[in-house]
C-alpha cells in the first residue's frame, strides 16, 4: 500500500504553514459521575487511537486541522484540558494523541451539565478566528441532569457558526435514547450523532466521526 497521500499531505503542510486551517475541532469529553474509571480510559485511548490512524493523520495534515480537548462534568466544571494545537505535521499528531492518551481526569462523581459542556466549549473558538469551520464534538452516555438550559446554548452556538456533533454513548442493546437526546436537543440542524453501543465501541465511533468531520471530498 502506498504512503503517497500522507507524504503528499506532509510536504503540504510543511510548505504552506501561513494557510488557514480548514476545521478547529474541538474533542468536547464527557467525565461526569456516570463514568467509570475504565470508561474514561475508554475514551481517551479511542481518542488516541483515532488520531494514529492513517486516514485520519492524513486528513488532519491535509487540512491543517486545529485540535482542542475540553473534559467536562456537572455545573461549573469544565476545563480546556489542551489547548488549541494547529496540526501541521506527522510529530504534532502523534504528540496530540500521546498527550490524549496520558490525559489526567479533571473530574469525577459530578452530574451531566451538557448546556454549560456547550457554552464553555463555545468560548474556546475565539483563539481560532481564522479556521474555515469550527466543529464541537461532544461524547455523552447520558441525558442533561444540571446546568443551563440546552436551548439557548444550542442556538448560541449555531448563530456563532459552530456546528455541534455528537457520539451518544448507549448500553449494548436495541433501545437508542441517548442518541435521540442528543440527535433532538444538542446537536445543531448542520450536525449529526454517531452511536457507540457500549464504551467498547467508543473508538470505532470516534475514529467514523472525526473523518467524517475532517476529511475533504475527493473528485
Amino acid at each position: 500500500m502506498t504512503r503517497a497521500p500522507a507524504l503528499f499531505a506532509t510536504c503540504l503542510a510543511l510548505s504552506s504553514p501561513v494557510m488557514a486551517c480548514d476545521v478547529a475541532l474541538l474533542l468536547s469529553v464527557d467525565v461526569s459521575g456516570s463514568i467509570d474509571r475504565g470508561e474514561y480510559r475508554l475514551q481517551v485511548d479511542g481518542i488516541a487511537a483515532a488520531l494514529a490512524d492513517p486516514e485520519v493523520a492524513d486528513a488532519l495534515l491535509l487540512g491543517q486541522v486545529a485540535l482542542s480537548v475540553v473534559q467536562w462534568s456537572g455545573t461549573a466544571k469544565q476545563t480546556l484540558s489542551i489547548p488549541w494545537r494547529r496540526m501541521l505535521s506527522p510529530a504534532e499528531v502523534s504528540d496530540f494523541a500521546a498527550r490524549a492518551r496520558d490525559l489526567p481526569r479533571a473530574y469525577t462523581g459530578s452530574d451531566t451539565a451538557v448546556g454549560e459542556a456547550i457554552a464553555f466549549s463555545v468560548q474556546q473558538f475565539d483563539a481560532v478566528g481564522d479556521c474555515r469551520r469550527k466543529v464541537i464534538d461532544i461524547s455523552g452516555d447520558g441525558p442533561q441532569n444540571a446546568g443551563y438550559p440546552l436551548g439557548p446554548e444550542r442556538g448560541n452556538a449555531a448563530a456563532a457558526g459552530i456546528e455541534i456533533n455528537a457520539i451518544a454513548i448507549e448500553d449494548v442493546g436495541r433501545s437508542i435514547p441517548i442518541s435521540e437526546f442528543y440527535r433532538r436537543y444538542v446537536v445543531t440542524r448542520d450536525g449529526f450523532v454517531i452511536t457507540a453501543r457500549g464504551l467498547a465501541d467508543y473508538p470505532r465511533a470516534i475514529r467514523e466521526k472525526i473523518l467524517r468531520e475532517v476529511a475533504k471530498p475527493l473528485g
